[in-house]
């Protein structure tokens, strides 16, 4: 199961740089996970500073 970025991003980037797939990218205002490519490892979910990822 991917994850997800709720409204609460604030399009910071820090999730970007710690996804091991590159499945996070700026989507339309604010990052978003490409649930295709991600692996669920849960490494982007403790960089987010506003908490704003969760499992789908």
């Amino acid at each position: 199961m991917a994850r997800k970025i709720t409204d609460a991003c604030v399009s910071c980037g820090a999730c970007e740089s710690s996804c091991p797939v590159g499945a996070i990218s700026m989507g339309d205002g604010h990052m978003v996970i490409d649930a295709g490519a991600c692996i669920d490892c849960g490494a982007c979910e403790g960089t987010c500073p506003t908490g704003a990822i969760e499992a789908e």
